[in-house]
């Protein structure tokens, strides 16, 4: 009987060491924002089986849509629901305000595990010139009041994540942080606001945009490894230009009259495309620095200890605005069908492993839009690349990018692949002023990886439907439209 018992302690042990969250090396302790700007999403429930998989406790999202919301019911994992921008005059309603909460806070009871309310997404960003200026703060005030007579502002609080742009240093040293002078009124009025409330300010942080940003900027020290050594007042030093940036933050929230107002790293990350700077090499060397920093729970020179931090982002986004580059679509850790990019240990300890994909994913058929160089009248050809690259993806074949290499004719290939893939590879998306053709064999070329769309998940899941109701529906719909 006891070597029975110890047999099946033997086993148990064995079971616990094959988990997950045992592999990683412990409980995980950062978070991931999930976008939605996709024109194929992935299913909900398989991209929260994929978070359960992989230990991560804490999703940021950037708006309440029921649907992956829903998914994320009876999960256990931690949620920071958004109201986008353009909803922000509507929140100046108390009402309103009020009738959020009620649909997107209140309506899921404890299933829920909802922690912050995130009211815009870096309203105050200087590329807005003022727009969000007078309706972000009486927003948060509402938000806040809905929560708390909804009974629910003890443990939901309403925040506001504000780019890093919104303080400053004048001589670029963390001691002179400050917020920026145009919003300083502003600034120190909601951060009060926030320590008041009991809610933390909400930073996002990004050492890719510093280097894209400035060639004068020292490449080294955007990483952890760096081994670059700033001096500031005090004796203090810095090595990586995070731990400056934060630092300038905490130093400006102590001249606003709030030293101890918790902060979180709302998001930080680095793309794997779309730039020189921007690739998977350099992506791993980033996560890797800090993933460490946050296992070893040593915080910044002036705000020892553990931190918070959200990475940015889960999967690549291809319908995002380019404006600010062409990086801005391959942010995600996965990829857009839910393959990791790179190994990646969220505990910090240095495994060197991949994360588990998301299960269950489908493709459309194996089957690409090329480039016909049999095609008679090529006259057309400027024209139909511009729609395929404007209404599609092309970021990947800029300069220093995955797809770079090309030549002539698989640039224009991949132009047209990638229009015809975004839409469900129609076959009228494949024409082109008969330019293009369809062909089963595969058109990835020199390293760069010509994709085949996945089923789109608003086509198999809709909320409370059934794949087959969600396809009658669509029948119904093309009918009575």
């Amino acid at each position: 009987m006891a070597r029975l018992l110890w047999l099946l302690a033997v086993a148990a042990a064995l079971l616990l060491a094959a988990s997950p969250a045992a592999m990683a090396g412990g409980p995980v302790e950062v978070g991931v924002n999930w976008g939605s700007q996709l024109s194929h999403p992935l299913l909900p429930s398989s991209v929260v089986k994929m978070l359960k998989a992989n230990g991560i406790s804490r999703v940021k999202m950037f708006d309440a849509d029921p649907w992956p919301v829903g998914a994320l019911v009876d999960s256990g994992i931690e949620v920071m629901l958004g109201i986008p921008n353009d909803m922000l005059e509507t929140m100046n309603s108390y009402g309103n305000a009020k009738d959020w909460v009620s649909e997107n806070v209140t309506s899921y009871g404890d299933k829920l595990k909802l922690k912050y309310v995130a009211v815009g997404n870096e309203p105050f960003l200087k590329a807005y010139n003022g727009s969000f200026m007078k309706t972000t703060f009486p927003a948060l005030k509402n938000v806040q009041k809905a929560l708390d007579e909804a009974g629910v502002g003890d443990k939901v609080k309403a925040v506001v994540p504000l780019n890093a742009d919104v303080y400053v240093s004048p001589d670029d040293k963390p001691s002179s942080g400050a917020f920026r002078p145009d919003i300083n009124d502003l600034m120190t009025d909601m951060v009060k606001f926030l320590h008041d409330h009991g809610a933390p300010f909400v930073v996002n942080i990004y050492p890719f945009l510093s280097l894209y940003q400035s060639d004068d900027f020292p490449f080294e020290f955007a990483f952890f490894d760096g081994g670059r050594n700033i001096q500031d007042k005090g004796g203090i030093s810095y090595t990586n230009v995070f731990d400056a940036n934060y630092d300038t933050l905490v130093n400006a929230l102590k001249k606003a009259g709030v030293p101890n107002l918790k902060v979180i790293v709302g998001e930080a990350g680095w793309p794997t495309d779309g730039n020189k700077n921007a690739n998977l090499k350099l992506a791993r060397r980033f996560y890797d620095g800090l993933l460490e920093k946050l296992s070893k729970d040593e915080g910044t020179p002036v705000r020892p200890g553990k931190m918070e931090v959200y990475l940015f982002g889960l999967f690549d986004e291809d319908m995002k605005s380019i404006a600010p580059g062409n990086f801005e679509r391959h942010w995600g850790i996965f990829t857009y069908d839910g393959k990791p990019k790179f190994p990646m240990d969220l505990t910090g300890k240095g495994h060197d492993k991949l994360l588990s994909p998301v299960p269950d994913v489908e493709y459309l058929p194996h089957q690409w839009c090329v480039f016909d160089d049999g095609a008679k009248d090529k006259s057309k050809l400027p024209g139909n690349i511009q729609y395929a690259c404007a209404s599609g993806d092309c970021t990947a074949l800029g300069y220093g990018c995955s797809c770079n290499g090309l030549d002539e004719k698989s640039n224009i290939s991949y132009a047209f692949n990638m229009y015809f893939q975004m839409q469900d590879q129609d076959v009228r998306a494949c024409d082109f002023d008969g330019l293009a053709k369809i062909t089963e064999k595969n058109a990835s070329t020199r390293g760069c990886l010509f994709p085949v769309q996945v089923l789109s998940a608003g086509g198999r899941e809709a909320p409370g439907l059934g794949w087959a109701a969600a396809a009658i529906l669509a029948v119904a719909v093309m009918v009575f439209v």
